[in-house]
């Protein structure tokens, strides 16, 4: 999966991880980049089309899908961290609104077109989606149910011709992190990581310095070979057992 000639959609697109994103697609000479925003978007970029939308706002999401006449790439970026406590019962809600439910709701209404394209989603998660972190527990929470999600659209979907990647990055650089004193990696680097990922077709991406260093350890480990065992039990596969 080449992103030249491309037609992909990135959501929360006006800034952080997002932007990044846009930009290095449009390097890597995208055809088309689809700018997914809650807020007005503009770019000078002609190849750069902006839309409305709010993940977790159901008639936008349709109202994108409706825009969008082919789509190679999916980048699901969207998402929130408000360093809520797990006593916190509105804030897990909103963290599952937008990072788990939103990235379902899009993953959904645009898997007609990447059937047709062959495509690929890629679902940006992060590190705490893997092991929890004490000062953001709730967005963990919500990052770990995505990445679950992920999972069995990768097994559900592979037979069908549509890979599902997910990204597992470390601290990066962005306004979601600034009131954290941690070492953290440029948005833009993150971005190139991820691409690079996705050209390379892995599965599991862990694109900064932080995460690269789990990498191995991770493709290698018992929790990857038990995701590889369970995708073998989808749905048809076990209609033939009974």
């Amino acid at each position: 999966m080449k992103i030249e000639n491309k037609t992909i959609l990135i959501t929360g697109a006006n800034r952080g991880i997002g932007r990044a994103l846009v930009e290095e697609a449009l390097k890597r000479g995208a055809k088309r980049v689809y700018a997914a925003t809650r807020q007005p978007f503009a770019h000078s970029d002609e190849r750069v089309t902006p839309l409305t939308l709010d993940v977790t706002n159901a008639l936008q999401v349709q109202g994108a899908v409706r825009s969008v006449e082919s789509l190679d790439i999916l980048v699901n970026n969207a998402g929130v961290d408000l360093h809520n406590d797990v006593s916190d019962r509105a804030g897990i809600d909103r963290h599952l609104a937008v990072n788990f439910f939103g990235t379902h709701r899009v993953t959904q209404a645009f898997l007609p077109l990447l059937v047709r394209s062959q495509g690929a989603i890629v679902n940006v998660l992060s590190l705490a989606a893997l092991a929890s972190v004490p000062f953001s527990p709730v967005y963990a929470i919500s990052k770990a149910a995505a990445f679950s999600m992920t999972q069995s659209l990768r097994a559900l979907w592979a037979g069908r011709g549509v890979n599902v990647h997910a990204v597992f990055a470390g601290p990066v650089d962005t306004d979601m992190t600034r009131s954290l004193d941690i070492p953290k990696t440029p948005p833009e680097s993150v971005a190139h990581g991820v691409f690079d990922g996705v050209e390379k077709g892995e599965e599991d991406i862990f694109p900064d310095p932080m995460s690269e260093g789990i990498a191995e350890g991770w493709r290698t480990g018992v929790a990857k070979a038990l995701e590889r065992q369970f995708a073998a039990y989808t749905p048809e596969s076990m209609a033939k057992v009974a």
